[in-house]
C-alpha cells in the first residue's frame, strides 16, 4: 500500500493558529509596517525595508509542521533535517515534539509505517523520497512551489537530453534536491557552478575544450555520476537554487548563453542552450526591496537578521554590504551592547566555499542620533526581527554596556 502523502495541509489551519501567532508574531513589527516601515524612539531611527522575513513556501511549510504535529498527536513525527534555515524556528519544532532526522540520536532505518515524515521547504532527493515510501511512511509534504518549479525545468533538460547547470551551493539542500532531478531519466547529468568565477571556467571549456582531467578535478564533486565535459556540455539548461543572488543568476545565465553561441553559432544555440525563469518571486523582491532601502535613506549602518546558514540572507547582506556598513545578525542576543556586536562576516560571491564562522566587533553602533536600515532574510520570523528593535531602542537610550 503506498503511503499517505499530504501535499495541501491538514486541515488544521484555524487549530495551531494561535500557537504560530505565539510563537512567530510581533505587533511592534506590525505597528512599523503602519507607520510607513518606520520606527523612531530617542536618537534611534530605523529603516524596515518594505519586504522582509518570512516568505510565503516558508510561512506554508512551519504552518504545515504544526499541523502534522496536531494531526499526528499520538504518533511519531520527524522532519528530515532543518525545516528552514532558521535555528528558532527548528528549536520551536523540538519543543513541541517534532523530531529531526539529522539529530546525531536518530535512525531513520528503523522508520515505519506507524511513523510520520516533514519534507521540508527545500525538499528532498529523488533517492530519499523512496526511502521514505518504501518504509511506507505518512508524508508530509512541504516543498516550496518555486523550488517545485525548478525541479520540472531541470527534469525537462533531462527528458531532452540537456545537461542541467545549476547555479548553487552544492551541499545546500535544495541544490542537491534539485540535482537529483536529472537523474530520473537515462543518461540524465547535471553540473552545480557556484558563482561567475566557476561558470567561467565552464564557458572556457564549452569555447575551447581542455584538460578533461582538470576539470573533474575542480568539479567532480558538483558534478553527476560520469560527467564527462566534453560530451554533456554540447547541450546544456540553466537552472539555479531559488535563493541564490538574482543579479548574480542573470549575469551567470548570460554567460553560458554566449559561450554556447561562440562554440556553436547562433543557428544552433536554440538546439542547444536552454533557460527558463526560475528565480524565487519572494527572493527577488526582498533583494529589490533592500536596494530600494539603501536608495532611499542615508543609514549609519545596516542589520541583516536571519540565519548563519540562509542563503538567501547572506545575499541580502551582500547587497547592503556593497553600499554601507552591514552586520548579519542571527538574533536580538547578538546585540550585545553599544560596544559589542557578534555577528557573521559578509563573504561575497566569489570568495570560495570555506565555512565562516560568528565573529565579534566592537565600536559598531555610532554614538548620538543614528539611522539603521533593517531587513531579514525568508526564513526569519516577525518575533525575531521585533526583539532585534526593541534592543536596538535600550542600546541607543542607555550609556555605556546598554545595562540598566
Amino acid at each position: 500500500m503506498p503511503p499517505l502523502i499530504f501535499r495541501k495541509g491538514l486541515d488544521l489551519k484555524e487549530a495551531v493558529a494561535g500557537a504560530l501567532a505565539a510563537d512567530y508574531h510581533s505587533g511592534l513589527v506590525d505597528r512599523i509596517r503602519e507607520a510607513g516601515h518606520r520606527y523612531t524612539a530617542g536618537p534611534l531611527t530605523v529603516h524596515l525595508a518594505r519586504e522582509f522575513g518570512f516568505c510565503y513556501g516558508v510561512d506554508r511549510a512551519v504552518d504545515y509542521a504544526y499541523q502534522a504535529r496536531k494531526r499526528f498527536a499520538d504518533r511519531r513525527v520527524f522532519l528530515t533535517g532543518e525545516i528552514i534555515h532558521n535555528p528558532h524556528v527548528n528549536d520551536k519544532l523540538r519543543s513541541a515534539g517534532v523530531r529531526f532526522l539529522s539529530d546525531p540520536d536518530e535512525n531513520r532505518d528503523a522508520l515505519g509505517p506507524a511513523d510520520v515524515v516533514i519534507l521540508p521547504a527545500f525538499g528532498v532527493t529523488v533517492s530519499d523520497l523512496a526511502f521514505f515510501s518504501d518504509k511506507g511512511c505518512t508524508l508530509v509534504d512541504t516543498t516550496c512551489g518555486s523550488v517545485l518549479n525548478v525541479w520540472k525545468n531541470v527534469e525537462r533538460y533531462a527528458r531532452g537530453g540537456f545537461t542541467a547547470v545549476i547555479h548553487g551551493k552544492v551541499n545546500h539542500e535544495e541544490t542537491r534536491a534539485t540535482a537529483s532531478q536529472a537523474l530520473k531519466y537515462p543518461g540524465g547529468h547535471y553540473l552545480v557552478v557556484l558563482d561567475r568565477d566557476e561558470s567561467q571556467v565552464v564557458c572556457d571549456y564549452i569555447r575551447g575544450g581542455g584538460r578533461r582531467d582538470a576539470f573533474l578535478a575542480q568539479f567532480g564533486h558538483a558534478a553527476s555520476a560520469g560527467f564527462d565535459p566534453d560530451m554533456h556540455l554540447a547541450r546544456i539548461g540553466l537552472a539555479n537554487q531559488t535563493t541564490m543572488l538574482m543579479s548574480e543568476s542573470l549575469e551567470i545565465g548570460e554567460m553560458f548563453r554566449a559561450a554556447m553561441r561562440d562554440r556553436y553559432g547562433d543557428g544552433d544555440l536554440a538546439a542547444r542552450f536552454l533557460a527558463f525563469d526560475t528565480i524565487c518571486s519572494a527572493t527577488q523582491e526582498r533583494q529589490d526591496a533592500v536596494v530600494a532601502l539603501l536608495d532611499e535613506h542615508r543609514l549609519d549602518l545596516m542589520l541583516v537578521v536571519g540565519g548563519y546558514n540562509s542563503s538567501n540572507t547572506r545575499n541580502l547582506a551582500n547587497i547592503c554590504a556593497e553600499r554601507v556598513p552591514t552586520f548579519h545578525v542571527a538574533d536580538p542576543t547578538c546585540l550585545v551592547s553599544s560596544r559589542e556586536i557578534r555577528h557573521r562576516p559578509v563573504t561575497p560571491p566569489g570568495a570560495g566555499r570555506a565555512h565562516v564562522s560568528e565573529e565579534t566587533a566592537s565600536d559598531w553602533l555610532p554614538p548620538g542620533p543614528v539611522v539603521i536600515g533593517l531587513t531579514a532574510g525568508a526564513s526569519t520570523p516577525n518575533n525575531i526581527v521585533g526583539e532585534v528593535i526593541e534592543r536596538l531602542e535600550r542600546l541607543t537610550g542607555l550609556p555605556g554596556d546598554g545595562t540598566p
